[in-house]
């Protein structure tokens, strides 16, 4: 663990402060590579002067640090990575001990047993643990320490967010019984203490913005180890563009976009699963990571040429500034529910959000409609404003008078707001904003069980050009 000194955190932070073990990480390497050097020349040096005192009895090839091990000249080494455990054993396994003549040709192996240093081994789950937006959901990490009978309030447990390559953001810390929780996961994360080795944390009403990779370390004194928790959400891609028309978002815009519309750009991943699920469009967007891509399901001369294979095109990584796309936006299940507000009459723009607010709720987002169109299986043959000024309608059950034979959202652009042609669709809260359906969580090492969706229809079949 790292101390708290004036180098590295400041001189009146607590050695538990979030900082320490990574800091200290590449240094403490650096000493045990040194060590191992040293190690291996003085193994050398023995072994010279050993074969020149007993030359009958030592095999020219057998390796210096194997030899001296055998004759006990050294004492034992103190390996604290596995890597150079490895290194040893497989010189060992490779080796001829000793001549025909004194044991037979038979081959003898060195098993070299960890030490009790204190080392940390930690577990996290395989694959994905799966929730969606306003849930509750268990992150596994479980640890084993040696020698077991280490103080417990020695043992520091830190849960950091990736969010980038090579960048981290600090969610949970614990030390004994001081814990602490950062930023937007206060009041949401606690330790789930099931029991001695359970660095697992529980994170109460999800959001968006939770999806992604998390890492768990535990740090006992110099030791640690770390393990990863991709969390992932049910949920939906849609393709976004703005009243300017297309191709007009650089990246902080198109991500902008996506939030303002109650949804977040969407990862290479939710995509590519959304392609598998039937996304196709024609244009160009953004995703988190930078990228530039799009889904093709239906191969066509305007969208890449008919005789290309489908599949989700990639234009690459992006200037984030100066380029322009469109945007594809992830959302989730939502924590309230979104309706065609009924009038005998049709409203403009500025009727329609006047008419929402008297019904206590506001004009529906994009998201939410898509949300709604997914969870809810909301199906209204009719179109409606939403609150960004366009015009669109769910669609779960295709009819011939309804916009196609494929489910999905249909949109009707962005027309006059001055215009009296649609009805409203608008989105109400619900009361208590942590309702969010059953939490899933299973045993830390076992992965975690999707809830089926209640429609087996396919999801995302929104169409291009």
């Amino acid at each position: 663990m790292c101390a708290a000194s004036s180098e590295d955190c400041g001189t009146h932070k607590p050695r538990w402060f979030p900082c320490s073990a990574r800091d200290q990480r590449w240094d403490r390497e650096q000493r045990e590579r040194e060590g191992g050097r040293r190690v291996r020349a003085a193994a050398e040096q023995r072994l010279a002067r050993l074969r020149s005192k007993t030359p009958h009895l030592l095999h020219s090839d057998i390796h210096p640090v194997v030899i001296a091990m055998f004759l006990k000249r050294l004492r034992p080494l103190a390996f604290r990575k596995m890597s150079f455990l490895v290194f040893i054993l497989t010189s060992a396994l490779s080796v001829t001990c000793l001549p025909a003549d004194t044991d037979k040709g038979r081959r003898k192996v060195v098993h070299v047993l960890e030490d009790d240093t204190g080392a940390v081994i930690v577990q996290t789950a395989p694959g994905k643990v799966v929730t969606h937006r306003g849930g509750s959901i268990t992150l596994p990490c479980r640890y084993h320490h040696e020698p077991e009978n280490t103080d417990p309030a020695r043992i520091r447990i830190k849960w950091t967010k990736v969010t980038d390559a090579l960048q981290f953001e600090d969610v949970f810390v614990a030390l004994g019984r001081e814990q602490r929780v950062f930023g937007s996961y206060k009041g949401r994360v606690f330790l789930e203490q099931a029991g001695p080795g359970d660095a697992s944390v529980i994170i109460q009403n999800v959001t968006l913005e939770d999806y992604g990779r998390f890492e768990c370390e535990v740090t006992n004194d110099m030791e640690d180890d770390t393990g990863f928790v991709n969390l992932d959400l049910e949920g939906v891609v849609f393709p976004y563009y703005p009243r300017e028309g297309r191709y007009k978002l650089n990246y902080h815009q198109g991500e902008d976009a996506c939030k303002q519309q109650d949804a977040i750009l969407a990862s290479h991943s939710q995509l590519h699963k959304a392609w598998l699920e039937g996304l196709d469009w024609c244009n160009a967007g953004w995703l988190e990571d930078g990228s530039v891509q799009y889904p093709i399901s239906h191969p066509r001369d305007q969208c890449g040429r008919k005789d290309t294979p489908a599949g989700v095109r990639n234009y690459g990584y992006r200037h984030k500034e100066d380029e322009r796309y469109d945007a594809f936006c992830f959302t989730s299940k939502l924590n309230g529910k979104v309706y065609f507000l009924k009038r005998f009459k049709k409203v403009n723009y500025a009727e329609a959000v006047k008419a929402c607010i008297r019904e206590g709720s506001a004009v529906a987002k994009v998201g939410q409609l898509y949300a709604a169109w997914k969870f809810q299986l909301l199906d209204r043959c009719e179109a409606g404003w939403l609150e960004d000024g366009s015009i669109r309608y769910p669609i779960v059950n295709p009819r011939s008078r309804c916009g196609g034979s494929q489910p999905g959202v249909r949109h009707l652009g962005f027309p006059d707001k001055k215009f009296r042609l649609y009805g409203v669709f608008c989105f109400q809260k619900n009361k208590d904003e942590t309702a969010g359906g059953t939490v899933m969580t299973k045993s830390p090492t076992d992965s975690l069980t999707k809830k089926k969706s209640s429609s087996s229809m396919a999801t995302n079949a929104t169409r291009g050009n």
